[in-house]
């Protein structure tokens, strides 16, 4: 049974707006339950706090240590050589019994041996590492080539061999005639750098699309497979990463995602998942956007350690006959990188999953021409992110479906659903909660003597002190990570990045909370986000 993996348009069903509605539902709800629950009885309401505050702490625990194993394994994967693994794929056996009796080298894990083994025993099933292709596609909207071409750089200088990659520069018809020549330019600069460099035009006001990005990958994809099958050349071997203009793309990123492609049996129904740290311009961002932009970077960092609920972000890569089998990504959704786990999922009747790959690819933080246009279009850019709570009905609807409709079973789709709907009812309650919570109990109750009311603030003040410790933690490996301070800066600035983490609870509420319930408000009306509204990208001179 092939299941309808598009999000509707247009008048929903009374199932599907219910469960549009649920994410914000819960989320103002758990706000009013406190102020009814204090009102009711400050106990009650103090109770409820600790509740909540103290899953808050238990967090706070697993942050710290799933950051700082997180740092260690990307450092351990940054030195792996991963083309002299690749080259070792290609003569699995000779290469197993040079190196199962060699003392450990950089270049490997014990894993690596293991894969080798394997391989050996399996013979040809695995495909010939001198046979996969990479296809990169570079979305882009208006950027200027001092955006554009430090990431086809980066794709440039991979250590995979650059005559089997074809880069595909896919820009919008909206982006106008200066868009126009920028892209004939960096066609000029880098036609020679790739097995193939195509320039496709997404047409503006196609019918049955969102403003946005995934129309654009899609039709980008379409005409990469066709020049694909026209070349003779084979699907199966070939994969695809979807860049952002400002993403660079580390050097070893498309040999790690290729060797793992290799050892993978499964290798058609996965996506590997890279670590999006937002660090290339981080040094000229404005504190709020750092501090942002920098706890964006851990949380991706903490998501790579937990495979069984990473889900797809950002860039990503995918293989081209996955992709062209279910149609590619999807055209009706503003956040069609975190929709396309579950558009995978549905495909695949949940024989899918996403694979960390340890290797960064960098963004840019938000910055615009002012200080106050970087902050509202920080505010622009998150808001679009946490509309990914429309995913809740898109799943809840084939979760709740008659059985003989379903492509997953119940069980198992189930926990997935859970963890989608708590994680962004989290997002919208947390932070006014541990920021402003402790004195609803006794707002609400001026006249009581209660002592535990009384002091309830202060008691919450504790333990948030307790859980800041995670954040100390993710504010020593954060410097630890930080590019190298440009020499138009003084020593002084590293300061700075210390003191900024001040805005945390500003910046929670501001761009977490405010932003979360604003996408979750939306959704509940039905005043849905259908346009990509694109962040400017300034490069700071």
């Amino acid at each position: 049974m092939r299941h309808n993996l598009e999000i509707p348009q247009g008048k929903r069903s009374k199932k599907y707006r219910f469960l549009e509605i649920l994410p914000g539902a819960i989320s103002y709800g758990a706000i009013i339950l406190l102020f009814i629950l204090s009102l009711i009885n400050p106990v009650l309401g103090a109770i409820y706090l600790f509740t909540l505050i103290s899953a808050t702490l238990v967090k706070a625990v697993g942050v710290a240590y799933r950051t700082v194993q997180g740092y260690n394994v990307i450092q351990r994967a940054m030195k792996v050589d991963w083309r002299h693994r690749m080259e070792d794929l290609e003569n699995p056996h000779d290469a197993y019994e040079r190196l199962h009796d060699e003392d450990s080298k950089s270049y490997h894990f014990d894993e690596h041996i293991e894969n080798l083994k394997f391989m050996t025993a399996m013979g040809k099933e695995y495909p010939d590492p001198r046979k996969i292709h990479h296809v990169v596609i570079m979305t882009a909207y208006d950027e200027g080539i001092d955006v554009l071409e430090p990431s086809v750089e980066a794709v440039k200088n991979s250590t995979f061999p650059s005559d089997r990659i074809i880069f595909a520069l896919a820009y919008e018809e909206r982006g106008g005639e200066a868009m126009e020549q920028t892209a004939k330019e960096l066609y000029r600069r880098h036609k020679d750098d790739f097995k193939k460099f195509l320039l496709v035009k997404h047409p503006a006001n196609l019918s049955g699309e969102v403003i946005g990005k995934g129309p654009n990958l899609t039709y980008a994809g379409n005409y990469v497979a066709n020049y694909i099958h026209s070349h003779h050349m084979s699907a199966e071997n070939i994969i695809v990463t979807s860049l952002d203009s400002d993403n660079r793309m580390a050097p070893k990123y498309l040999d790690s995602v290729a060797y793992e492609f290799i050892t993978h049996p499964n290798r058609q129904r996965l996506s590997y998942q890279p670590v999006s740290l937002f660090m290339n311009n981080i040094w000229d961002a404005p504190a709020p956007t750092r501090v942002i932009a920098v706890s964006n970077s851990f949380f991706n960092v903490i998501s790579t350690m937990r495979p069984h609920v990473l889900r797809n972000f950002a860039s990503h890569s995918q293989p081209l006959q996955a992709l062209e089998a279910m149609g590619f990504w999807s055209k009706r959704t503003i956040v069609e990188d975190g929709h396309q786990y579950w558009r995978s999922l549905f495909f695949f009747h949940g024989d899918y999953s996403v694979l960390p790959i340890r290797i960064p690819i960098y963004q840019d933080a938000v910055l615009d021409e002012s200080f106050w246009k970087t902050v509202k279009a920080q505010f622009i850019q998150v808001r679009r992110w946490y509309y990914g709570a429309s995913d809740v009905a898109y799943v809840g609807n084939q979760l709740f479906a008659q059985r003989d409709k379903r492509v997953i079973p119940f069980k198992q789709l189930f926990p997935k659903f859970l963890r989608l709907l708590d994680g962004h009812v989290t997002l919208a309650i947390m932070a006014p909660i541990i920021t402003f919570g402790g004195w609803v109990p006794m707002i609400m109750n001026l006249s009581s003597h209660d002592m535990v009311v009384y002091n309830l603030p202060n008691i919450v003040s504790v333990v948030e002190t307790i859980a800041s410790i995670g954040l100390l933690v993710t504010v020593l490996v954060s410097l630890r990570m930080l590019p190298k301070r440009p020499a138009k800066y003084r020593k002084g600035k590293s300061i700075f990045m210390i003191i900024q983490w001040i805005l945390m609870p500003i910046t929670s509420v501001l761009y977490q909370s405010i932003a979360a319930f604003y996408a979750q408000t939306r959704l509940m009306l039905g005043l849905y986000m259908e346009k990509f509204d694109v962040t400017k990208k300034v490069i700071k001179k």
